[in-house]
């Protein structure tokens, strides 16, 4: 059956608010540079009272990574649609009309019972890096029964967000989304999102992706992180046994791909300035899953 949508995204929904910073707002309010760090109600309040102080050009937008890849995907003319968690709020009525007005379908979405929306706060440096502090809000709720399994069949590639895969209700419904998928012929594809989301949920990734993914996203670091090795080589090989592809970013150095017995190296097209990295991973998923909708070889 011909697929109504070519990508569906299932993450977590979450209102980016992307502030420019000095380096001294990192300092004063302890946020760690580079990386992503999750926070309470509380601090998420606290800091985007200190952002729109400090910064001068906030900025607030429907996101989180999975969102931003099905964003960018819809940008590329491919069907792309999106399947998460809000409350009933402004910021969750926000940020389905956000999505809708990428061009992406926001599948009607469930509201959570006892949270608000989620929200990151997103701080970009001078150098051009981002720091994220998250707070994950409605989207702790998400579980299997959040699953729409005619969408998901009605999908050619489900899109699984490793930020969301986190509660044992989260796993659950990414297991039944995969599920739901492989018996209605269609391909799963998983981004490790973090190299911390790595770490906190090895043993489950391994097995998500040994039994479930045919297309897999990570950094260098998250890959390395996890099959505990400092080989890149060692790996990938570990890849190959489970006939998954798997596309590597290296940063500056462009990108890897592992389709079936072979890698390819893909160089990085050079830039003149780096302005903001935010979304960097999430848009390089979206082209690669677009130009495979479009017919393009890896």
């Amino acid at each position: 059956m011909q697929a109504k949508y070519d990508v569906l995204g299932i993450g977590n929904a979450i209102m980016d608010v992307i502030a420019p910073v000095g380096n001294d707002v990192l300092v004063r309010e302890d946020i760690t540079k580079a990386s992503m760090t999750l926070i309470d109600q509380k601090r998420a309040l606290h800091l985007h009272g200190a952002f729109k102080k400090h910064s001068h050009k906030l900025v607030e937008d429907a996101g989180g990574s999975g969102a931003n890849t099905i964003a960018g995907i819809a940008a590329l003319g491919v069907q792309a649609a999106y399947m998460g968690k809000v409350a009933n709020d402004a910021l969750g009525r926000r940020f389905a009309a956000g999505l809708s007005a990428s061009g992406a379908t926001a599948c009607p979405l469930p509201f959570a019972k006892n949270a608000a929306t989620a929200r990151c706060l997103i701080a970009v440096t001078p150098d051009g890096e981002r720091s994220m502090s998250t707070f994950l809000g409605a989207n702790v709720e998400f579980g299997p029964k959040d699953i729409d399994a005619d969408i998901i069949r009605a999908s050619a590639v489900t899109y699984l967000e490793g930020y969301l895969f986190d509660t044992n209700d989260q796993k659950a419904a990414f297991v039944k989304a995969a599920e739901i998928a492989k018996a209605a012929g269609r391909q799963v594809s998983l981004t490790l999102s973090d190299a911390f989301c790595v770490n906190r949920h090895r043993a489950s990734f391994k097995q998500l992706v040994d039994n479930h993914v045919d297309i897999l996203f990570a950094n260098e670091a998250e890959l390395l992180s996890l099959f505990e090795t400092d080989d890149l080589t060692d790996a990938l090989s570990r890849l190959t046994a489970t006939d998954t592809t798997a596309l590597v970013t290296l940063s500056e150095k462009g990108s890897l791909v592992k389709h079936g017995g072979n890698v390819y190296e893909i160089p990085a097209l050079p830039v003149d300035k780096i302005v903001d990295t935010t979304g960097a991973g999430d848009q390089y998923a979206a082209g690669v899953l677009a130009g495979r909708a479009l017919g393009l070889d890896w």
